[in-house]
C-alpha cells in the first residue's frame, strides 16, 4: 500500500511539473481553446501564471449576473480541465498568481432581448494579480465569464494565460436551438442541461416548440383541459412553475426562452379537449390509394384549427394570453407552417365556404387577421415560419403581415428563401433544413415502409426514408453562410440562425448527442464567422479545436457525440485529407 502511494505521489508531481515546464517552442495556440473563437484575441508571448486557490470574482450586484458569477467561480476552481493536447506555454517567472477578476458593467438595466449588446473586453495582464472584464451589459459580462473560464486549465495548480487581451462581440444577434417537446417529451432537467450547454457555446435563444399535433404538454391556467387531455400524461407536462424555472435558468445563463405555439396546423392534440375547433383530427394521415397532394398531414398526426369556427379564436386567445404571461420574451412564435389543403377540405363548413368561391388562402387570411393583431396588442413581435407567405398553395398576402411586427423563419430552399424573405423587407431567422436540421439522416419513422424493400443487388439504398437526408455533419453546418448571396443591406435583415431538433426519433436518451457538438459548429459561425482574417474558410483548423471543445463538454456532463477516433486527436493533422481549403 505504501509503495502504491509513493508511485501515485510521484505521478502527480510529474504531471504538475509537466504542465508547468512544457516547451514554449510551439505556437501560442492554447488560448485558441476558446469556443466559439473570439473576434479578436492577442497573446503575443505564450506565458501563463498560477491561478490562486483563493481566486475571487467581483462584480456589481445583479439578480441574474450575480448567480452567474458564483457559478463560474466554482466552475473555474473545480473543473481542473486536462487538455487532450498539452498547451504549449511557459510558466511566467515574473507574473504573480492571479488572485481576482474584476467585472465592470456599464448598463446594468439592459434587458435580455434581441439586439442587446453582448460585447466584452477581457485583459489578463502579465504584471498584475487582477484581470479585468468590461462589458456594456450583464449579458456581455456572462459571455466574457465563459471565455475566461475556458482559458483556465490544469490539475494543481490551475494555470491561466497572462499578457492576453480579448475583444469580442457576435456577428449575429440571434443564435439558437429549436427543441420539439411535443412529439416526444423532455423532462425539465434535460431542458436545463441544454440551456446550460447553450450558454457555454454563447448561444442565446432557446426556441421551445412546445405543442404540436402529437401532444399538448403545456399546462395553461385559462385552458387546463388542453394539457389534461392532450398531453401524454400527468408526468409528461410542463406546469407554470416548470416554465418559471426554465425562464429563470435561461436568464441566469444569458439565454432567452422563445415559446412557439404552432397554429393553425399542427394542432391535432387540441382536439382531445375541443374536437369542434379542429378539422380532420385523428384521421389517417395519408388515405390509401390517394395522391400525396390529397394527404391530410405531412406526417402521422392530423389536425388543423378551423378558421370558420368562432370558438377557435376564444380558445386560441386564451392560449396566447397565458403563454405571453408565462414567457417574458418579446418575440412570440405563432407557427403558421405546413397548412395541408386536404385537412381543411375534410370539414363540411369549409367545403361550403369553398363551394361559394372562397379559397384556402382566404381562410388563412381570416385566421391571421384575427390572431396577429391580438399578439401584437400584447407587445410581442410575431415570428412565423416562412410558409405563411411563401407556400405554393395556402398563403397570406403580405399586407396582412407588416414587416415592423413580423419575422419570418426560413426552413426550405436554403439561401434562396432567405433572399426571398429579405427582398420583401422582412427580418429573417435562418433554419435551412438542408444545413441546420439535426434530425435528418436517421431514417424514417413510418412503419410498413416499402422504401426499405429493395433488391440487394440494386445498389440503391435510397435515402433510408429520411425526407431531409443526408445527416448534417458539423462541417456542413460550419461551412454554411446564412447570408450567402445577400447584399450588405439585405444581410442586416438576417437576425441569425437556429439549428433544429425535431423529435420524431429523438428523446432524452439521445438529446445531447443529436445536438452537440454540431450545434457548436453553428455557434462559432454565428459568433465570429467561419473564415480567418484573410477570408479563407477555417474548417480545417476548427477540427482540432472542436475536438478539444467536445472533450471539455463531455467532462461538463454534456454527452456530445465524438467527431473522430481519439488517435486523430492525439495526432493532429494525421486524419485530414490533403485537399486544400477553399
Amino acid at each position: 500500500m505504501t509503495s502504491n502511494l509513493v508511485i501515485s505521489s510521484r505521478c502527480s508531481l510529474f504531471l504538475m511539473l509537466f504542465y508547468l515546464l512544457v516547451s514554449a517552442s510551439l505556437t501560442a495556440t492554447s488560448a485558441q481553446w476558446v469556443w466559439p473563437k473570439p473576434r479578436t484575441l492577442s497573446w503575443p508571448i505564450p506565458l501563463a501564471t498560477i491561478l490562486s486557490p483563493n481566486f475571487t470574482i467581483s462584480s456589481p450586484y445583479h439578480q441574474h449576473l450575480s448567480p452567474a458569477v458564483n457559478r463560474y467561480r466554482l466552475q473555474i476552481l473545480t473543473e481542473h480541465h486536462r487538455p487532450l493536447i498539452p498547451p504549449p506555454v511557459n510558466l511566467s517567472n515574473s507574473s504573480p498568481p492571479l488572485q481576482a477578476l474584476t467585472i465592470t458593467v456599464k448598463d446594468l438595466a439592459a434587458p435580455l432581448q434581441h439586439s442587446v449588446d453582448e460585447s466584452y473586453a477581457l485583459v489578463i495582464p502579465t504584471a498584475s494579480s487582477t484581470a479585468n472584464l468590461t462589458a456594456e451589459t450583464v449579458w456581455g459580462a456572462m459571455r466574457g465569464l465563459e471565455t475566461f473560464s475556458q482559458l483556465v486549465w490544469g490539475l494543481k495548480p490551475l494555470l491561466v494565460p497572462v499578457g492576453l487581451d480579448v475583444w469580442d462581440s457576435p456577428l449575429f444577434e440571434h443564435r439558437g436551438i429549436i427543441l420539439d417537446t411535443s412529439r416526444n417529451y423532455y423532462p425539465v432537467d434535460d431542458i436545463l442541461r441544454t440551456i446550460k450547454a447553450m450558454s457555454a457555446n454563447k448561444l442565446n435563444v432557446f426556441h421551445w416548440h412546445i405543442t404540436d399535433s402529437h401532444s399538448f404538454p403545456l399546462m395553461l391556467p385559462s385552458e387546463p383541459a388542453l394539457a389534461d387531455k392532450g398531453s401524454y400524461g400527468n408526468d409528461m407536462l410542463y406546469c407554470p412553475a416548470d416554465v418559471a424555472t426554465i425562464v429563470r435558468f435561461g436568464l441566469e445563463h444569458g439565454v432567452r426562452v422563445l415559446p412557439e405555439i404552432d397554429s393553425p396546423a399542427h394542432t391535432g392534440s387540441w382536439a382531445e379537449a375541443y374536437p369542434d375547433i379542429v378539422t380532420c383530427a385523428n384521421m389517417f394521415w395519408w388515405p390509401a390509394e390517394s395522391e400525396w397532394a390529397d394527404r391530410l398531414a405531412s406526417e402521422p398526426g392530423t389536425g388543423q384549427l378551423n378558421p370558420l369556427n368562432p370558438n377557435t379564436y376564444q380558445v386560441l386567445k386564451n392560449v396566447i394570453g397565458d403563454a405571453v404571461a408565462l414567457f417574458p420574451e418579446p418575440f412570440f412564435h405563432a407557427g403558421g407552417d405546413e397548412i395541408i389543403p386536404g385537412c381543411w377540405k375534410a370539414d363540411p363548413a369549409i367545403q361550403s365556404f369553398l363551394s361559394k368561391n372562397g379559397t384556402l388562402s382566404q381562410l388563412l387570411e381570416k385566421f391571421v387577421n384575427t390572431t396577429f393583431p391580438y399578439i401584437v396588442s400584447l407587445n410581442r413581435t410575431v415570428v412565423y415560419w416562412e410558409d405563411i407567405l411563401l407556400d405554393a398553395d395556402v398563403k397570406v398576402d403580405p399586407s396582412f403581415l407588416p414587416p415592423e411586427h413580423t419575422i419570418l423563419q426560413t426552413w426550405n430552399k436554403g439561401p434562396n428563401n432567405t433572399q426571398h424573405i429579405v427582398s420583401l423587407g422582412y427580418r429573417a431567422i435562418v433554419s435551412s433544413s438542408e444545413f441546420y436540421y439535426l434530425d435528418c439522416g436517421h431514417g424514417g419513422f413510418l412503419g410498413n415502409d416499402s422504401q426499405y424493400d429493395r433488391p440487394p443487388t440494386s445498389g440503391d439504398s435510397g435515402n433510408g426514408g429520411s425526407w431531409c437526408a443526408p445527416f448534417k455533419t458539423w462541417q456542413t453546418i460550419y461551412n454554411y453562410d446564412i447570408a450567402y448571396g445577400l447584399t450588405p443591406e439585405e444581410t442586416k435583415l438576417v437576425l441569425g440562425g437556429e439549428v433544429a431538433l425535431w423529435s420524431e426519433q429523438a428523446d432524452p436518451t439521445v438529446l445531447d448527442a443529436r445536438i452537440w457538438p454540431r450545434a457548436s459548429a453553428m455557434a462559432e459561425t454565428l459568433w465570429s464567422g467561419n473564415r480567418d482574417e484573410s477570408g479563407k474558410k477555417r474548417y480545417a483548423e476548427a477540427m482540432d479545436r472542436l475536438n478539444e471543445w467536445r472533450h471539455r463538454m463531455v467532462n461538463k456532463g454534456i454527452r456530445a457525440e465524438p467527431l473522430q477516433p481519439l488517435w486523430c486527436i492525439k495526432n493532429p493533422g494525421m486524419c485530414n485529407t490533403v485537399n486544400p481549403s477553399d
